[in-house]
This record gives structure tokens, sequence and C-alpha cells, in this order.
């Protein structure tokens, strides 16, 4: 017996609009980029600069492979808290595996692997306790936080003696591009062209957009859920293992905060905290204006508190925006 994987009429016309809507979303974070680019331009002369462009690409660039996870999983209706702890253990996992012996490329592969498991359990509980996104992933992070501090010891760990060919990952180029930012790109083509065509992510949209309908229509909403949530868990391991090849060492607390940077980020590209709804362009270009509007105010001698602030703002419009646009899909 063949189940059927059509979305009803209703949920496809609710998904045409939003596309609708997200193409005038990214349009409009596209014009007020432009803007930015234009007024800063006659503000500082070191702004369309080759090194700052190169500096905010990098800014973005690692912390980008992050949201593209957080863009597919709040498309699906779910949340997570725990992204800038994972980004640590996956570091941390991968600097002790090193640091005891291991070649460098089989402990990243163990970091990957933890930051992985880490999804699988959060996915679980949604799945089969039934807890929310929100929750599963609070405990998740404060429980993996802990394990960082327990692997650690609260200590930095030193991994000068990594070998070149592995911190080529964050510190190498390719004619004369960082490979961080050619990988970051290679990724969003990927993941854009697979939530677009592949029949497997399409059915992330229909999850978000009607639960109930997809489970009629077939879809096994839970599979869904489980391995959109060990997907992001496992993009934040890999964010890791290249900012341990950049920076050289892993730090217990490194990470805190991302994941409101990462949200923030989803959200203003148009991801939907309600689920159903999100493009991997539109949180390309969200990530963009938040380094773009952080290394303008640094160029025009912003005080890093006002920065904070200005940054919560702009998700607060966002969060407002994205309220608005659930209303009126409502209506």
């Amino acid at each position: 017996m063949t189940m059927n994987t059509t979305l009803p009429t209703a949920g496809k016309s609710r998904l045409s609009l939003f596309g609708g809507l997200h193409k005038q979303r990214e349009i409009g974070l596209i014009v007020i980029i432009a803007l930015i680019f234009v007024v800063m331009s006659f503000t500082s002369p070191y702004f369309l600069t080759w090194a700052n462009m190169k500096a905010m690409l990098l800014s973005f660039s690692i912390e980008g492979i992050v949201v593209i996870g957080m863009t597919i999983l709040l498309i699906v209706g779910g949340i997570d808290l725990s992204v800038g702890a994972v980004v640590c253990l996956s570091m941390v996992v991968a600097g002790q595996l090193f640091l005891s012996g291991i070649d460098p490329w089989l402990a990243s592969l163990g970091g990957i692997v933890a930051a992985a498991l880490v999804g699988l359990l959060m996915g679980l509980t949604v799945t089969k306790i039934g807890l929310s996104h929100f929750i599963a992933s609070l405990a998740a992070m404060v429980i993996v936080r802990g394990l960082c501090m327990i692997i650690t010891q609260g200590t930095p760990l030193s991994l000068f003696t990594l070998p070149a060919s592995f911190k080529f990952l964050g510190q190498g180029a390719l004619w004369g591009i960082p490979f961080v930012i050619i990988l970051f790109f290679v990724l969003v083509a990927l993941f854009d062209f697979l939530l677009r065509k592949a029949t497997l992510f399409r059915k992330v949209f229909y999850t978000g957009s009607n639960e109930r309908a997809a489970a009629y229509s077939g879809i096994n909403i839970n599979r869904i859920k489980l391995w959109v949530t060990v997907l992001t868990s496992t993009l934040a391991g890999v964010a890791g293992i290249i900012y341990m090849a950049r920076l050289g060492s892993a730090t217990p607390t490194f990470g805190v905060g991302m994941e409101l940077n990462v949200i923030a980020a989803a959200v203003i590209g148009g991801a939907s905290l309600k689920g159903g709804t999100g493009s991997i362009l539109g949180a390309v270009l969200g990530v963009a204006l938040l380094s773009i509007v952080t290394s303008s105010l640094i160029l025009i001698n912003v005080s890093v508190y006002w920065q904070d602030l200005i940054k919560g703002l702009i998700l607060l419009a966002a969060v407002s925006i994205d309220h608005l646009l659930n209303k009126y899909r409502a209506a």
C-alpha cells in the first residue's frame, strides 16, 4: 500500500503564499544591505576594502554553518538553544582526543559524532517523551556545558601542535580566498538546493506548516523531527572543528551566546518561530546583515555596549515582523 505524501490543497496554498513572502523578505534584506554599503562607503574609507570584506565574510562563515541547521530546524517547527554548547563540545572532545595521541582527523570525527549524539538524544526526548524542542535543547545546553567543563577541568586546551594540513581547514586559502568561506558557500548551495528540490526536505516544510495534515498524508513527522534535530547538532559539530582548526585551541566556555546570534540570523532571514517557512538564502542574508552591522558599528567607533543594544533591537524587529506575518497567515 502506497502512502499519499501530497500536501492537502490548503497546505499547498500556504506554502505558495509564504514562498512569495520569502522572496519579498530576501529582496528587502538585499536592499537594506545595499543601503548600508552605500552609507558606510561614505562614512568610513576602510569599509569597502578587501581586508574588511574578508574579515566580515570570515566572521559569519563558520557561524553561518550553524545557521543553516537552525533554519531547517525552525522550518520544521523546532528550535535549538544548545548549538553554542554543542560547538564547544565538538571542539573539546576533538581537542582532548588529539592530545591523547589520536590523529586529528579521527579526533575531529569523534567530536562531530559527539555533537550528533547530543542531537539524537534531544530528538528522542522530543519524539518519544513529547518534550518541546525549547525545553529539550535548554536542558541539553546546560548538560553539554557541564560536560565541556568536566572534559577540560575548566582549563582551555592548547592545540598549537595541530599539523598544518589540519589547520588549513580554518586558516588556509584557495586562490586567495579563505577556505572557510568557500566551504560555507558550498554548504549553502547544497542545502539550498536540497531544501528547494529534494522530496525529503520538502517534507520538512509540510511538517512545520501543518503537522496534522502532514501525518494524514503519510509523512512520519517524528522521523522528520528527529533527523532534522540530529542534522542541526551535526552541523554545529562541524563548525566546532573548523573553529578549533582556526583558533588552535579549545576553550570550555566557547560559543556562549552563539545560539542567540544564530536564531536571530535565521529569523531575520525569514524563518518563522512557528514553523513552516524559511530559506537558506534568507538565513545567509540574515547572518550577513548582522555581521555588516557589527563591522559598521566598530568602524564608526560605537561602544560595544551599544552594539548589543542595536543588535537586540534588530532581533526584536525581526520577531515582530514574524509575528505579524503569522497573524496574516491565520486571518
